[in-house]
């Protein structure tokens, strides 16, 4: 299973290069046709925008992972076990309501979106836009994982505290694999 989470993770790590390289070359491309031929390609700046939603989504799916995105932990670091247990639990949960939540915002915007054509491209905008579902089940799976660890007693006293230190952050954004159980921080 950790095998194939570490696939997912590395397919994704891909597309978030694929889309940055199509991004670069199709403005680059773009600007220089304006500049010097006076013309441009129409689906090139579609195609860039829609690459950028993809992007953002798939970093914050990856940054999850990594345990990457901004927290504040000078109360939670003070705190005893028990109140580090505290925090952690209604901050997981409450990541996990927000989960839910986009993902039934999802949902509901998704007979919208299925009708509704992007203008130069022609393709239906729930390809853009559907990227809200593997978004919000994946975040909410690491989620489930980590309030699963935390009730079962798994989480060792410096897991509890779930935010990477500065100093930890370039280990923490070259790293393809979470954080060893039980790694100091």
């Amino acid at each position: 299973m950790h095998k194939a989470v570490d696939l997912f993770f590395k397919l994704l790590e891909l597309l978030v290069v694929v889309a940055l390289v199509a991004m670069v070359f199709m403005v680059f491309g773009n600007v220089v046709l304006r500049y010097a031929f006076n013309s441009g390609i129409l689906v090139s700046e579609e195609l860039a925008r829609y690459c950028f939603i993809w992007l953002t989504y798939i970093g914050a799916m990856i940054a999850m992972r990594e345990r990457g995105h901004l927290g504040v932990d000078t109360l939670v670091r003070r705190l005893p076990r028990a109140g580090k247990v505290v925090c952690l639990f209604l901050s997981e949960s409450m990541m996990l309501a927000v989960n839910v939540l986009f993902f039934i915002g999802t949902w509901k915007m998704h007979e919208l979106q299925v009708t509704n054509v992007s203008p130069v491209v022609g393709i239906s905008m729930i390809w853009v836009y559907g990227i809200g579902y593997v978004v919000a089940l994946v975040m909410a799976l690491f989620n489930i994982g980590v309030l699963y660890r935390l009730l079962t007693g798994q989480l060792a006293d410096e897991e509890l505290v779930q935010v990477v230190e500065s100093e930890d952050l370039p280990h923490a954004v070259l790293s393809t694999e979470p954080p060893p159980r039980g790694a100091a921080r």
